[in-house]
Parts: C-alpha cells; sequence; structure tokens
C-alpha cells in the first residue's frame, strides 16, 4: 500500500486523503493535489474543522497492482480501502484528451457503485488548454456522483500557467465554495475535532 504522509513510508488510511490520478511518478499534478491537500486542512482548521495531516494515494506507484484483481490483500485494495475510509478525498488528475486519466478511470472501476457514499469528495484537474477548464465538472464529477460520493462544491480546474501561482487560485475557489465544504464536512463526520474542543469549553458553537 503506498499510502503516505511526509517523514514516513507508509501510515493507516487518515480522514483526509489525496488520490492522485497521474501515471508519472513526482508529476506537477502530483505537485498540486499535495499542496491541495495542505490547503484544504488549513482552510478548514480555521473554521474550527480539524483534520490530521492528509495522506496521499499515488496512483503513479500502483499502476502494475491495479491490473491484479485476484489478489484482495494487495497493495490496490488496501489504495481502494483508504480511500473508501476517508472522510474528505480529493481526487486529482491531468487533463488527457478533454477527459480525466485512464488510470485514474482503471482504479475507480475497482470501486462499487456505491464505494464513495460516506466520503465528502472534491475534484481537482489541471489542464493545458484554457477549453479544458471545464472537464472537471464535464468529465471527472459524473463518475464521482455514480459512486455515491458527496460533491457539494464545484471542482478546482489549474491551469498549466496558474500552476505557479496555484495558492491564489486555491485562495478563489475557496472564498467561492468553502463555506459549502464546511457546512458538509460537519453535517456528515460531526468534526469530531471541533466536538472535543467545544466539549472542553463545556458549551456549544452555532454552526
Amino acid at each position: 500500500m503506498r499510502v503516505s504522509r511526509p517523514g514516513a513510508a507508509t501510515v493507516t488510511p487518515a480522514p483526509l486523503v489525496v488520490l492522485v490520478g497521474h501515471p508519472r511518478p513526482g508529476s506537477r499534478t502530483h505537485g498540486i493535489a499535495g499542496r491541495a491537500g495542505h490547503l484544504l486542512r488549513s482552510a478548514l482548521a480555521a473554521e474550527r474543522v480539524a483534520f490530521p495531516a492528509p495522506s496521499t494515494v499515488d496512483l503513479a506507484e500502483l499502476a502494475p497492482a491495479l491490473l491484479d484483481r485476484h489478489s484482495p490483500d494487495g497493495a490496490a485494495q488496501s489504495a481502494v480501502r483508504a480511500v473508501r475510509e476517508a472522510s474528505l478525498l480529493l481526487v486529482a488528475s491531468p487533463t488527457f484528451k478533454g477527459a480525466y486519466s485512464g488510470l485514474l478511470k482503471v482504479f475507480l472501476d475497482l470501486l462499487p457503485r456505491d464505494g464513495l457514499v460516506t466520503t465528502i469528495v472534491v475534484p481537482l484537474m489541471t489542464a493545458g488548454l484554457p477549453q479544458h477548464r471545464t472537464a472537471v465538472e464535464h468529465t471527472l464529477r459524473p463518475v464521482l456522483l455514480e459512486l455515491s460520493a458527496c460533491l457539494p462544491t464545484v471542482g478546482i480546474s489549474v491551469l498549466e500557467t496558474e500552476l505557479g501561482r496555484f495558492d491564489d487560485v486555491f485562495a478563489g475557489w475557496w472564498a467561492r465554495h468553502g463555506p459549502a465544504l464546511g457546512r458538509a464536512v460537519l453535517e456528515r463526520t460531526g468534526s469530531p475535532g471541533r466536538r472535543s474542543a467545544d466539549a472542553g469549553r463545556g458549551g456549544s458553537v452555532a454552526g
């Protein structure tokens, strides 16, 4: 299983998981996805919704195992479990020929039809051409909905010309859609971190 976070080779699935569907290790999409995961965590923390550091499932490292469907205890199935157990899942892919990657499709096909029914998902796609900016909504969002994911916001689209200022792109997206995501997280998870903090104060906080 390639579920990693900085400073550790392998960890158990965390509630915040970043799924990277680029077939090349160390891709720019991988870097942007990792940054997006940390920015999501920080933005939600500012809303007093606590998540641990995000874990990453990198499909580039799992490509051979993804084709082996006869090994339920193998790396691919471990990755499937990590994704399904996430409370918040960021799904990132490059845009290939106007759609998300074939590698991501292979992985998503391993999930049952309701495989993301308990998961809040934020889709993200990188793209080289302006006309592909809507690919995240037109191609990736439908397959995630088919898996019964909760998608409370539009996806994040990042053009190659925007990679160097992704923090600004994220900030603009968060300003428009952050409140909806925060509400969905609280409704779905009950925010254990927030409940603990509120309990420590002996009071409650209105949503």
